[in-house]
């Protein structure tokens, strides 16, 4: 039942626009009901495909949630004409509210237009210069989930459209509290297009702290599973991380979006074939993770073919067919000619050499059908050639040998790795059997590419990669294998790469993935990060990325900054609860040595911080974070304790200094810096 809505006054347009507020609510919750209430007793015919539409029922019902506190819609479209033929709701003059998802009344006709629509698209592009039909633009501001302000943009009137929302640079800035929110209000002409690109296209996007590349590679998963739903249902998305933390942090935008089904993983989950409890130092790992590693592991997988030494003979009743071992050797050639996946040509190897004794028989005058074939194929004779030609192959095994044999190594690895990078790739320790070897993350990484040697890895329709550049060439290659026939969406900042390995150039990085001609786009305006902030930050850029661009801040507000000199950890808990005093979440970012003592002087304090990936509340507000987990995270306030020894943390200079300009740009609305020992030079 939809609640009466008392009509508003007719001079009153913040009245009118409460009303609609309140009457699409009702209208989406008669939408859940009607789904609630849907009866498939009688619809399907085995309790297979009940299951199927039942889940599909209840994934629906969830969709249709109205989310507290999160606007049912923030803008409105008034066209002057009817919208373009795509978009057939629409009507001369007709007026569209743009919200999170679409809300249709009883009699269907749209209450809101969901984001993605093309009917929505003006809310995003439409300017002064191209106004793209639209009279007037009205953003609306929340309190909660209560409509408590409009701002007009009458896009016909150059000067008034040319002003600065206030709406607009307010939800930038409203503090945040809790994890990573969606954009749809916010969304840049610059960043919707990457949202709207399609989905057969691959993009890269290289944007600085607080650029939004994060929110618009989710937006994007959004966009396209609106715009290709039947087509990435089948095949699948997935958003690839690089930590749990921050996978914690985002989860929450794409369901406050609608969309429920979307996998979220760490490269290390992907290639999770093996139990990890060893580690790598970093010259090792930089080694394991070269590109170069994938033609050893080919060499390696390939050199257990042999060439056959005895004929093939197949007893057939009483005859005996011959096959010679140079027909054999011929059928193995072929089979590697066509460059097919070695466990695919293994099981294609016997079926030839069938055919062949086939080709036999015909010529004795037999009528052989493919019953014969198949019974040949399994003959144990035939079955024994195969495993003495083609033996079966275990990735795990193959890496094991590699990783514990000097000498197998030195063969496969000859004219590839110098003496000393073998020696770097060594197990110091050789583990007896594949179930008692530490493996380490990067040797996971190399299990996965010999899998792939092995058997195709199944193919999904779009990938998401987040904080790309610190992942290395194979582990690029890992996540390229998951979407070999789909597309990807590439996000990252080369200023920000903190591994040994870390990536140089796009160019490079998206050959690795198999996407040498995806589009490469930058976003430098920065909407996060306040402008003295982030102006402190760029004083690192000659020095950890020279070609780079400075972001540029966008927000009105400078935001707070300070840097402190510290004689003791008093001081910097001072600087937290003195933070913890304003409106907002507060991040304590320090070298990861120095968090157990800090741990202790805020348990001391009265202070007890959340863990990173931890959602934040209004009763707990603050969080401490080692500075190798400060990637991807956000917080209102930032305290940055000691950046020297965020430096010295690193195994060299350059890397320190990327991972301190990753932790100097966390904050978005004031950072404090505290230090007892000098900060780095490079700061100025």
């Amino acid at each position: 039942m939809s609640t009466p809505v008392p009509p508003p006054a007719p001079d009153d347009p913040l009245a009118r626009e409460r009303a609609h507020l309140v009457s699409s609510r009702s209208a989406l919750r008669a939408m859940r009901e009607d789904a609630e209430a849907l009866d498939i007793a009688d619809v399907t015919a085995n309790w297979v495909n009940a299951a199927v539409l039942q889940r599909q029922i209840e994934d629906r019902v969830k969709a249709l949630a109205d989310l507290s506190g999160t606007p049912l819609f923030f803008g409105r479209l008034d066209y002057l004409h009817a919208p373009g033929a795509e978009a057939a709701e629409g009507a001369g003059g007709e007026r569209f509210y743009i919200g999170r998802r679409h809300v249709h009344d009883a009699a269907g006709d749209p209450m809101v237009i969901d984001w993605r629509a093309p009917v929505s698209q003006p809310f995003y592009r439409a300017s002064p210069k191209d106004p793209m039909d639209i009279g007037l633009r009205r953003r609306f501001g929340y309190t909660g989930g209560d409509l408590t302000a409009y701002e007009d943009e009458h896009l016909s009137d150059p000067a008034e459209a040319a002003a600065t929302s206030r709406l607009l640079q307010r939800e930038i800035e409203r503090p945040r509290v809790g994890p990573m929110r969606d954009i749809v209000a916010t969304i840049q002409p610059e960043q919707d297009e990457i949202v709207r690109a399609g989905l057969s296209g691959s993009v890269c996007v290289q944007g600085g702290p607080g650029t939004g590349k994060t929110a618009v590679g989710l937006h994007r998963v959004a966009y396209l599973l609106y715009a290709h739903r039947e087509r990435l249902a089948r095949t699948g998305t997935l958003v690839v991380g690089p930590n749990r933390s921050f996978l914690h942090y985002i989860e929450q935008v794409l369901p406050a979006l609608g969309e429920l089904t979307v996998r979220q993983a760490t490269v290390d989950d992907l290639v999770a074939h093996v139990e990890v409890r060893g580690t790598d130092d970093p010259a090792t790992a930089a080694v394991k993770g070269d590109a170069r590693m994938a033609l050893v592991l080919r060499r390696a997988l390939y050199a257990g073919i042999t060439p056959p030494a005895e004929p093939v003979v197949v007893v057939r009743g009483s005859r005996h067919w011959r096959l010679p071992a140079h027909e054999v050797a011929e059928i193995v050639g072929g089979l590697l000619e066509r460059d097919i996946r070695y466990g695919a040509a293994r099981e294609a190897l016997p079926q030839r050499i069938a055919h062949a004794v086939l080709v036999r028989m015909e010529r004795a005058g037999e009528a052989p059908d493919d019953r014969v074939q198949d019974a040949v194929a399994r003959n144990t004779a035939v079955k024994a050639a195969v495993k003495a030609v083609w033996p079966q192959a275990d990735p795990a095994k193959l890496v094991h040998r590699l990783l514990s044999d000097p000498d197998h190594l030195a063969e496969h690895a000859e004219g590839v790795f110098d003496a000393d990078e073998q020696k770097a790739l060594l197990w110091a320790r050789p583990a007896r059997s594949v179930r008692s070897a530490r493996w380490s993350p990067a040797d996971a990484v190399l299990i996965d590419e010999a899998a792939d040697l092995i058997e195709r890895t199944p193919s999904l329709g779009h990938v998401v990669l987040d904080e790309a550049q610190d992942l290395s060439p194979m582990q690029y290659r890992a996540v390229g294998r998951r979407c070999t026939t789909g597309s990807v969406t590439v996000l990252g900042d080369l200023a920000q790469g903190t591994t040994p390995w870390a990536t140089r150039s796009w160019a490079e990085a998206l050959a690795h993935l198999g996407k040498a001609d995806a589009m490469v786009e930058e976003l430098t305006a920065g909407f996060r990060v306040p402008t003295d902030v982030i102006a402190y930050a760029s004083r690192l850029l000659p020095h950890i990325a020279p070609g780079l661009a400075p972001v540029e801040s966008v927000r009105e507000n400078p935001g707070f900054f300070e840097v402190r000199a510290a004689t003791g950890t008093d001081d910097v808990t001072g600087a937290c609860r003195e933070l913890l005093a304003r409106e907002g979440s507060v991040g304590l970012i320090a070298a990861d040595a120095r968090v157990p003592e800090l741990a202790g002087a805020l348990a001391a304090a009265g202070l007890a911080p959340l863990a990173p990936g931890e959602e934040t509340t209004r009763e707990s507000r603050l969080t401490l974070v080692p500075a190798s987990l400060a990637k991807g995270l956000e917080y209102d306030y930032v305290v940055l304790d000691e950046p020297g020894a965020v430096v010295d943390g690193e195994p060299d200079e350059r890397t320190g200094l990327r991972r301190l300009y990753v932790c100097l740009t966390r904050a978005v609305s004031g950072l404090i810096v505290t230090h007892a020992a000098a900060l780095p030079a490079q700061l100025g």
